[in-house]
């Protein structure tokens, strides 16, 4: 669904002679839809780069308490200090580029450390399941709140707040090139997600939390790296969703275009008030729920199709129409009952604890208390 969307809301800026999604939208449904997308699009990004943040604190702190000599009243085991620490040395002067293409090797080593992080959770799926206690009840396919997960899944997936920025910055900007680079990064990303998604359920099951690196304990050494590769991670994708909230505001209001020093004091606010609100709240599993729900849904599902659906030319019974017409409805339904989910159904957030399968007596204890 997300490789279709993709492809369908290039389409539609072609057929509309529109060079962003602010200004597809704004072509179709004039000024309240672009107001409201610009909401969404500045929304989504916006929560993405708290949530990064708040995995950045989560992860290197524990990486630092490995370091011999660093206590536990160390600065380096504060993740208000790591994160502005990482927020002024290095996303702040990533986030500063004004061309996109800039960040190609960033994303470039992003992904090979994601390929690192990969092989360390598969790795663990196997030294390290054994360990940790799993009930019956955990190996049931779905439960009634399973809608929330799709939510999750598009926060996950979603590009398109960046895509027309990334397919003006190809060398040759057509709809056969950019269907090519999309099913191949669609492609990868689905594979990672899924082997992600299976070696960390399998390992850790009923007791998997929102990030998945607070689930091993702090004196794995393998784990321990992980993080570090998964912190780096983080902190080389946060400019890219900066990118994408400056480029909102300027052209809702500076008319697309920002001189050097409205960039500078634009990009400072943005990442300033992200921070802030990282530094108050660090439970990540509502957060990236909400996010998907609310904001990523509708930029994946509704508003892509909804555009099409009103600019095709192709009879009603075209395949793009019939596929876009139950996607539509689709991002309505997990919309409407992802949020509802997530307001009863709260994902609880043990940020910080150490799991009591890293202690073997009470290991023993839950296998004793287990139903048989």
């Amino acid at each position: 669904l997300t490789d279709y969307s993709i492809i369908l809301l290039i389409k539609g800026g072609n057929i509309s002679s529109a060079s962003t999604y602010q200004e597809l939208v704004k072509k179709t449904y004039s000024l309240t839809g672009y107001l409201i997308l610009s909401t969404l699009q500045f929304l989504y990004p916006f929560i993405a780069m708290i949530s990064y943040n708040i995995i950045t604190g989560d992860t290197l702190t524990k990486v630092f308490q490995r370091v011999p000599g660093v206590g536990p009243d160390n600065v380096l085991t504060d993740r208000h200090f790591i994160i502005l620490f990482t927020t002024i040395i290095f996303t702040l002067p990533l986030s500063l580029y004004r061309d996109i293409a800039k960040l190609g090797k960033v994303s470039l080593i992003s992904l090979i450390l994601t390929i690192v992080i990969l092989v360390i959770v598969m790795v663990r799926t196997v030294t390290f399941s054994p360990q940790v206690p799993k009930s019956e009840n955990a190996w049931i396919f779905a439960k009634s709140n399973a809608v929330q997960a799709i939510g999750v899944m598009s926060f996950a997936f979603i590009c398109h707040h960046n895509s027309f920025l990334i397919y003006g910055s190809l060398e040759e900007p057509t709809l056969n090139s950019w269907s090519r680079i999309t099913h191949v990064s669609v492609s990868l990303a689905v594979i990672i997600s899924v082997v992600f998604a299976a070696c960390g359920y399998m390992t850790f099951a009923e007791y998997t939390e929102g990030d998945i690196f607070e689930n091993y304990c702090r004196d794995d050494n393998l784990a321990t790296f992980g993080r570090f590769c998964y912190g780096v991670t983080v902190i080389l994708t946060f400019p890219l969703e900066c990118f994408v909230t400056r480029e909102v505001i300027a052209n809702v209001f500076f008319h697309g275009n920002l001189s050097t020093i409205f960039h500078i004091i634009v990009t400072v606010i943005i990442v300033a008030v992200a921070t802030a609100i990282s530094l108050v709240y660090d439970c990540l599993g509502i957060v990236l729920e909400l996010n998907g729900v609310l904001s990523a849904t509708p930029l994946v599902f509704i508003i892509p199709t909804a555009c099409y659906l009103r600019l095709s030319e192709e009879r009603w019974n075209h395949s793009d129409n019939i596929i876009s017409c139950l996607i539509l409805a689709v991002g309505v339904l997990v919309m409407t009952v992802g949020f509802v989910l997530t307001i009863l159904h709260p994902q609880e957030c043990s940020h910080g604890k150490e799991m009591f399968y890293c202690f073997p007596s009470n290991v023993s204890f839950h296998n004793s208390t287990l139903p048989p």
